[in-house]
């Protein structure tokens, strides 16, 4: 089930795309990774199926907005802005398709040095 909200971002319009796992949620600071290198720049992010459940309250916040606890709280400013999993449309082109971003594997933030690693 995926949750899908146009919103006003930096004055224009864009769409964020939400995979409602927000138990799977750690946040883009919190998230636990893999280090290559010395690069702090090359690093993955770690899939769902390699760590447990995220903590309730990663301690983050964005404004007032924490992590969502409740399905009604979902889509709120931490998780626009701190989320790892949202996906989100270039602001002002909206009508473009958007998905939330995929942890069934590892989400390499340098994924063209790391062709082979991946399935």
């Amino acid at each position: 089930m995926s949750i899908a909200r146009q919103i006003t971002y930096f004055g224009q319009t864009a769409v964020v795309v939400c995979d409602a796992k927000c138990n799977k949620a750690w946040g883009r600071n919190r998230r636990p990774k893999v280090q290559f290198g010395d690069d702090p720049d090359d690093y993955a992010f770690l899939a769902d199926d390699e760590l447990g459940e995220a903590p309730t309250d990663p301690g983050t916040y964005e404004g007032s907005h924490g992590k969502p606890t409740t399905p009604a709280e979902r889509l709120n400013k931490w998780c626009v802005r701190e989320c790892e999993r949202l996906g989100m449309s270039e602001p002002a082109e909206f009508n473009e398709v958007t998905t939330a971003r995929d942890f069934s594997r590892r989400s390499y933030n340098m994924p063209w040095l790391h062709k082979g690693d991946q399935p």
